[in-house]
C-alpha cells in the first residue's frame, strides 16, 4: 500500500501543521471532542457528526451562546463541520461508510461493543481501512473486570484515587474543580493520534489508539504514587500544600491570599531574606527542602506572621532570584493630575523561571 501523502510545507504553512487531515468525530461529552478540536485548532478538517438527538453537552447550561447550544458545547467543538447522522439505522451507516472512505483519523467514545455491534469491529476497520487511525477513548477500557462501563470525569477523579488527595487535611475528599481527567485524556489522544500518524508515513498503516479515562486518573496520581511506591507513604490530602516541596502554599498577606513556590534551597534563603528573616537558612529544621518539608507545620508558623505584614500587589518584581506578588510596605504614590495617584509602569521581569 502507497504512504499516504505528507501535506506540503506551503499547505501547512497557510493552513496549520495538520492542513489537509481528514477527521471523522463520532464522540460526545468532554475528552474526544476536545481531541478533535485540538486536531481542527491546528488545520486539520474535522467533521462532527451528532445523533438526532445532539451531543448533551449542547443542553449543559447556562450560559448558552445561541439555541439549544451552551457555551460549555462550544467551547469544546470550534473550527468543526457538523453534520447529524443515525447510525443506529442502515441508512447512518451507509453515509458512515462513505465518510470513512476519505477519512485519516476516526475519534470516537462509544461504549465497547457499540461500533462491533453496528459492523464496524476493530478488525473490520482496519482490514477495510487500513490506513486508518483508529483513537478509541473509554472510561474502563473494552476489556477486565470494568470493561464496557461508561465513565465521567468526576466518576474516575472518584474511582482512580485524585479525591483522595484533594481537599483540607482535615475535611472530606473533594473533586478537582475542573474535568482534568477528560481534558488529560483528550490531551493524551491527541498525542496519541499525532504518533500514529508519523507512524504512518512510515508505513502506510493506521494505528489503534486506545485511551481510558482510569489509566490517565492513575497517571495523574504523581507525585503521590511515586512515593508509595517507594517507601508504602499512604498519600494524604494536605489542602494546597505540596507534600514533597516547601513551602508551597497558600499564605494570608495584608490584603488577601497569597501563594508562595518555594522550588529550592535558593529560592528559599532569598524569600527569607526579602521577610526580613534571614535566621530562617541557618535553622536546621529549615537548611535544606526535605528538613523543611519534615517541619512544615513549624516553617508554616515562623513565616504566617512575616507574610501577614505584606500586601499581595504592591509590586510584582523579581528579587535575589524569587518571583514575588508581595513587597515591603511603600508611602502613597505622589498625586498627578486631578489628584490621583501618578500611574507607574511595572518593572520588567527578568532572568528564567522555576517551575517545580
Amino acid at each position: 500500500m502507497p504512504t499516504p501523502p505528507i501535506p506540503s510545507p506551503a499547505s501547512a504553512a497557510s493552513g496549520g501543521a495538520l492542513a489537509g487531515l481528514r477527521v471523522l468525530d463520532l464522540s460526545r461529552v468532554l475528552a474526544g471532542p476536545y481531541c478533535a478540536q485540538m486536531l481542527a485548532d491546528h488545520g486539520a478538517d474535522v467533521i462532527k457528526v451528532e445523533p438526532p438527538a445532539g451531543d448533551e453537552t449542547r443542553g449543559w447550561g447556562p450560559p448558552f451562546v445561541a439555541p439549544d447550544t451552551s457555551a460549555y458545547y462550544r467551547n469544546l467543538n470550534r473550527a468543526k463541520k457538523n453534520i447529524v447522522v443515525d447510525l443506529s439505522a442502515p441508512e447512518g451507516r451507509d453515509i458512515l461508510d462513505a465518510l470513512l472512505r476519505d477519512t485519516d483519523v476516526l475519534v470516537e467514545n462509544f461504549k465497547a461493543g457499540t461500533l462491533a455491534k453496528w459492523g464496524y469491529a476493530d478488525e473490520d476497520l482496519r482490514q477495510r481501512h487500513p490506513a486508518l487511525i483508529h483513537c478509541r477513548i473509554t472510561g474502563f477500557g473494552a476489556e477486565g473486570p470494568l470493561g464496557g462501563q461508561p465513565g465521567y470525569d468526576a466518576v474516575l477523579q472518584a474511582y482512580g484515587g485524585l479525591m483522595s488527595v484533594n481537599g483540607e487535611q482535615d475535611g472530606p475528599p473533594l473533586r478537582v474543580g475542573v474535568p482534568v481527567v477528560d481534558q488529560v485524556t483528550g490531551i493524551l489522544a491527541f498525542s496519541g493520534i499525532l504518533l500514529a500518524l508519523h507512524e504512518r508515513h512510515r508505513s502506510g498503516l493506521g494505528q489503534l489508539v486506545d485511551c481510558t479515562l482510569l489509566d490517565t486518573a492513575v497517571s495523574l496520581l504523581h507525585p503521590h504514587s511515586a512515593a508509595y511506591l517507594a517507601d508504602g507513604t499512604v498519600p494524604r490530602r494536605t489542602g494546597s500544600a505540596h507534600p514533597s516541596i516547601a513551602p508551597y502554599d497558600s499564605f494570608a498577606a495584608a490584603d488577601g491570599p497569597v501563594f508562595v513556590a518555594v522550588g529550592n534551597d535558593r529560592q528559599f534563603g532569598a524569600l527569607a531574606d526579602a521577610l526580613g528573616l534571614p535566621g530562617l537558612v541557618d535553622d536546621p529544621r529549615f537548611r535544606a527542602n526535605a528538613d523543611r518539608v519534615r517541619h512544615q507545620g513549624e516553617l508554616r508558623a515562623a513565616l504566617a506572621e512575616a507574610i501577614a505584614a505584606h500586601p499581595r500587589l504592591a509590586e510584582t518584581r523579581r528579587d535575589g532570584g524569587v518571583a514575588r506578588t508581595m513587597s515591603t510596605p511603600r508611602p502613597p504614590a505622589p498625586e498627578g493630575a486631578g489628584g490621583r495617584p501618578a500611574s507607574r509602569r511595572p518593572s520588567p521581569t527578568k532572568g528564567g523561571r522555576d517551575s517545580p
